[in-house]
């Protein structure tokens, strides 16, 4: 099961963006240097490299492995786990306490985030 958090939108995913693209890959039955062909010149030790959390793709390769796997840029970012550090940075400098917020946040497990959300909206439904 995925939840979101509605104050930052992250979620609790338990797949990770190399896990996704090897489902997808083993799914189509390409090799690493299958899809490597399929991509346009992504190579076998990158995409290795990516589906074991080692590296992460540009939006362009994003795009070519998303083209090549027959789903979209979008469904694939959902298995993204890194943190949006450029939103985070945004917004802990327009409101500084948000900077405060996240680096307590990372000190967290992702099940007591989720504790806390749902405490939150429980709060606020009343």
């Amino acid at each position: 099961m995925t939840r979101a958090c509605p104050l930052c939108k992250l979620t609790s995913v338990t797949k990770t963006l190399g896990d996704r693209i090897r489902e997808l890959r083993d799914a189509a039955d390409l090799s690493l240097r299958d899809l490597s062909k399929n991509t346009g010149g992504l190579t076998a030790s990158f995409l290795s490299d990516i589906e074991l959390g080692r590296r992460f793709p540009s939006d362009d390769a994003l795009a070519r492995l998303a083209k090549a796997l027959n789903t979209t840029p979008e469904d694939l970012r959902k298995y993204d786990t890194r943190p949006p550090v450029n939103e985070m940075k945004r917004m802990s400098a327009q409101h500084p306490a948000l900077g405060l917020a996240f680096r307590k946040i990372t000190a967290m497990s992702p099940e007591e985030i989720l504790k806390m959300v749902d405490k939150s909206s429980k709060a606020k439904k009343g």
